[in-house]
């Protein structure tokens, strides 16, 4: 080996040690930020009301972002790449893992009616919030589609995953989690009512059962989805959280058909120039959700001991809650205000398209169906 690849071979070798320890203040930083969101995700009255893990480690990301990072600018620049590697590595890694919570037999506990009530649901609801976000309340497209991720889909972890596909700002993704959680929250107050109302007018067909679907295909977040149902009844909360784990196995296909739209559509307005229409008219194949749905069918199979399964959905939730940390420490508040009340808006539009529209495909499809 001659003199100078001896000298690239140890620089290499070096290079790799310096750069994990580059990685170190941000990961532990959006680390101890995820543990204490996933501590206070524990506590019972924040459970009952529909706070999860990853909407505190958010919160906490944006507080910290907020007032010692700019106190603090040293420790802004020392994490600054610890924080991506959270925000994109650790995201695609989370959704991946978010496979292990969900099974293809899922889909058997609702049945074809259940399944066609959730791609209504997710279908009409992002294409309403493309539409009027852009053409109506005149929002930029990237905005408008993630809060239509997030309400049509799985809220927060929805609109984290549609993120690298859209290639939006920080704060653009902050506005689309806080409408998660405004209106979420909402709805676990909001749908126990409903059902006293559903009661008498009988809208939605199934009694518990029934009126669990509606919850699962229409409310934003998992953990407000069981927190609503729960204050319906047992039977609610069964058939609302498979509803749910349906509605959140659409994601990846969703994903695919986002990227292959954005690719045609960049293509379309390129410029003449044959090298641009390439650079922009490339499809981002988002290959991490082919990974969701390849470890969805491995769990189907359920060759993994249940305390396995427990332990990495843990190790997952740590994951995501570190991703949604980094976003919040890269999240300013003046960028929010700039995006003023039209987000809210939108995302109060698609909180009643999904009560009223969704009731009406939850009563019309069963009876399509048969």
């Amino acid at each position: 080996m001659t003199t100078t690849a001896f000298r690239r071979t140890t620089e290499s070798s070096a290079a790799t040690p310096r750069a994990w320890t580059r990685l170190l203040p941000g990961l532990a930083l959006s680390g101890a930020l995820a543990a204490a969101g996933v501590a206070l995700g524990r506590i019972g009255w924040l459970q009952d009301h529909g706070f999860s893990a990853l909407t505190l480690a958010i919160v906490l990301g944006m507080i910290v972002g907020n007032t010692v990072y700019p106190l603090v600018p040293r420790l802004a620049a020392a994490s600054g790449a610890g924080v991506n590697v959270s925000k994109q590595n650790l995201l695609r890694l989370g959704v991946v893992l978010y496979g292990l919570r969900l099974t293809v037999q899922d889909i058997g506990h609702v049945g074809i009616a259940g399944v066609a009530i959730d791609a209504l649901v997710l279908g009409s609801t992002f294409a309403l919030a493309c539409f009027i976000g852009t053409r109506w309340l005149g929002l930029d497209r990237k905005t408008a589609m993630l809060i239509g991720a997030g309400s049509s889909i799985c809220g927060a972890a929805a609109v984290m995953a549609a993120e690298p596909e859209v290639k939006a700002r920080a704060e653009q993704v902050t506005v689309a989690v806080a409408t998660v959680v405004v209106f979420g929250t909402l709805a676990i107050f909001l749908y126990p009512a409903l059902f006293q109302l559903n009661q008498h007018l009988e809208l939605i067909p199934g009694g518990a059962n029934g009126f669990g679907i509606y919850a699962g295909s229409t409310i934003h977040e998992v953990a407000q989805v069981v927190a609503a149902a729960r204050s319906v009844g047992p039977d609610a909360a069964n058939s609302a959280v498979i509803a749910k784990m349906v509605r959140v196995m659409m994601l990846a296909p969703f994903l695919v058909m986002l990227s292959a739209w954005l690719a045609r559509d960049d293509k379309r307005h390129a410029n003449t120039s044959t090298a641009t229409d390439q650079a922009k008219g490339k499809l981002a194949v988002p290959w991490f959700a082919f990974g969701f749905v390849a470890v969805v069918l491995f769990n189907s199979l359920q060759w993994l001991p249940a305390s396995v399964v427990a332990v990495t959905t843990e190790i997952d939730t740590a994951l995501l809650a570190m991703a949604m940390a980094a976003l919040g420490l890269a999240t300013h508040f003046g960028a929010i205000r700039k995006a003023g009340a039209k987000p809210l808006l939108l995302a109060l539009i698609l909180f009643g398209w999904l009560i009223v529209g969704g009731a009406l495909i939850n009563r019309w499809v069963p009876a399509l169906l048969g």
